[in-house]
């Protein structure tokens, strides 16, 4: 039961929409919260946030052919801006990866290798989901990690975005 053409752009519109809200409740932190080591899978708001964006940037990458080696640093970026900014180029190239795809595309496998070095074959559609998944998976700890620095985040669940679009009076 493979995901359609549409229903990656859905879940695409879904994560934009998610990262926007959620970098808009990181965006007023200081930097001492920003940086403050938390005990989460990255430690900080910063390191969670470099990771989540390397791992959009890796996978895209590999959805193009290239064979990446490692994921981002966090000291690649030095402020909170530095992350926002290069999200905002790999949401770009996305949108433009997201933009030439076809029907047909969806369902080709993609040979890549992983940062181990481990060969897989996996449908690009299966890849897409995941990157969704993952990184929705880590906003979920930002939401902690907001919480516990005395911030407010912001709702980023599914439900949440489908009840902001327009309703299609067809359904």
């Amino acid at each position: 039961m493979a995901l359609t053409l549409q229903d990656l752009t859905t879940l695409y519109a879904f994560n934009t929409w998610a990262r926007v809200r959620m970098l808009g409740a990181v965006a007023p932190l200081d930097e001492a919260a920003y940086r403050k080591h938390l005990g989460n899978s990255f430690g900080s708001i910063h390191a969670t946030l470099a990771h989540i964006v390397g791992a959009e940037e890796i996978w895209l990458r590999r959805w193009r052919g290239e064979t990446p080696t490692a994921l981002l640093s966090a000291d690649t970026f030095r402020s909170f801006h530095d992350v926002r900014a290069h999200w905002e180029g790999v949401e770009a190239s996305r949108q433009q990866f997201l933009a030439a795809l076809t029907d047909a595309d969806v369902l080709r496998d993609v040979h890549y290798t992983d940062t181990r070095g481990n060969q897989h074959v996996t449908p690009l559609w299966q890849l897409m989901q995941h990157v969704v998944n993952h990184s929705t998976y880590h906003r979920g700890q930002i939401t902690t990690m907001l919480r516990q620095v005395g911030a407010t985040p912001m709702p980023t669940d599914l439900i949440f975005f489908y009840r902001e679009q327009p309703q299609d009076a067809s359904k």
